[in-house]
């Protein structure tokens, strides 16, 4: 008899870096809403900001595209593809939110941009997601 070996599934660890991924940045987009709701001072107000809505408007938009980014990260681990085109548009919102948010808080809003810029690149590879 001979022995039994399996394949590895095309693009597997893709769809799992960008589920752990995504529920990851669910969860700091979340905090930094929660923190933006608390306590308004944590957050720097730039002078004349074309999109200079108050602070907790701010922490609501984020605790809401958070809390999505969350469950589309645990529906991306099924491997489906109304998943993963959740996961992507959610993340572009996300990118956008954080671009709008750069003024308030640089240095983590490029990051969280970057990161989901990442997730986006690792949703599009051909293989990832099941038909």
């Amino acid at each position: 008899m001979g022995t039994y070996e399996r394949e590895p599934v095309k693009g597997m660890a893709g769809a799992m870096f960008a589920a752990v991924m995504l529920l990851t940045l669910g969860v700091f987009q979340a905090i930094q809403g929660l923190v933006a709701i608390f306590n308004d001072d944590w957050y720097v107000r730039s002078a004349h900001y074309t999109f200079d809505l108050d602070i907790t408007t701010w922490g609501w938009i984020h605790l809401i595209i958070g809390i999505l980014m969350a469950v589309a990260g645990w529906a991306l681990f099924s491997g489906q593809l109304w998943a993963a085109l959740t996961a992507m548009f959610l993340c572009f919102i996300s990118a956008i939110d954080n671009f709008f948010f750069i003024p308030y808080y640089p240095f983590w809003s490029i990051l969280i941009i970057a990161l989901n810029i990442w997730v986006i690149w690792s949703l599009t590879r051909p293989g990832v997601i099941r038909d």
